[in-house]
């Protein structure tokens, strides 16, 4: 099996390391330069860009139709394949990746993947297998959903790091400090629901804090994050 990946992002070269380690034969090549000499003879063709520029780029690929033409989108349809491409499927890896941090261990990983066919859905959970075990077949409509709750799991409480990270910088205590909080507030969840994990005044009723938070914050933004984000707390089902 032989693999091309177009894309040179988060996605496409932390999936070119995961197949290298396992010693799958793979090539990564720009979806900008890479495209008119890229080669007609590879197995598998994985689609490792931005969603805005996903059909362009497919459209601009012709290989033999044997091949099997996979994208890494959790939002884009499969519809976005078209006819010249009859074996074609989606492999969405279900994790935060940058080419900067390079995953060593992508074994942890869930894939979600989806094709038109059985035997494009085996040949799919084969490929996928040669990464990781954790492997499941999703609808379109739930890896919406799926996508939605990881940018709140996700980008959402990266941003929350951030700001904590601003409220300090005029004080002498390092973002370092937050580090074990963030960490076990990750782990809690592991074990309980994370509504029965939460703490802190919202949750509480401490409306006296609450006010003297909202007195200590100088960003008009922060206070109305932190108002809105306690009310969901305290009105939740």
């Amino acid at each position: 099996m032989r693999i091309i990946i177009i894309g040179q992002g988060n996605v496409a070269c932390n999936l070119l390391a995961a197949f290298s380690r396992n010693n799958v034969p793979v090539e990564m090549v720009s979806s900008y330069t890479g495209l008119d000499t890229i080669q007609q003879n590879a197995d598998v063709y994985i689609y490792a860009v931005r969603d805005h520029a996903l059909a362009e780029v497919i459209n601009k690929v012709h290989t033999p139709q044997r091949a099997l033409h996979i994208h890494t989108s959790g939002t884009v349809p499969i519809s976005v394949f078209g006819l010249d491409k009859p074996h074609c499927g989606i492999l969405y890896p279900f994790q935060t990746l940058s080419k900067s941090h390079i995953l060593e261990d992508f074994t942890s990983v869930p894939v979600f993947i989806e094709a038109r066919g059985i035997d494009d859905v085996s040949a799919l959970y084969t490929l996928a297998l040669t990464i990781t075990p954790r492997i499941y077949e999703a609808s379109q409509a739930d890896r919406e959903k799926l996508h939605v709750a990881g940018v709140f799991a996700n980008n959402f409480s990266n941003l929350m790091y951030a700001i904590a990270k601003d409220i300090l910088a005029d004080t002498h205590i390092p973002f370092s400090a937050l580090l074990p909080l963030i960490d076990e507030t990750a782990a809690k969840v592991h074990t309980l629901p994370p509504r029965d994990a939460q703490t802190g005044p919202a949750v509480r009723g401490d409306q006296d804090v609450i006010e003297h938070h909202l007195s200590l914050l100088k960003k008009t933004e922060y206070r109305e994050a932190y108002q809105l984000l306690s009310s969901l707390i305290q009105h939740e089902d």
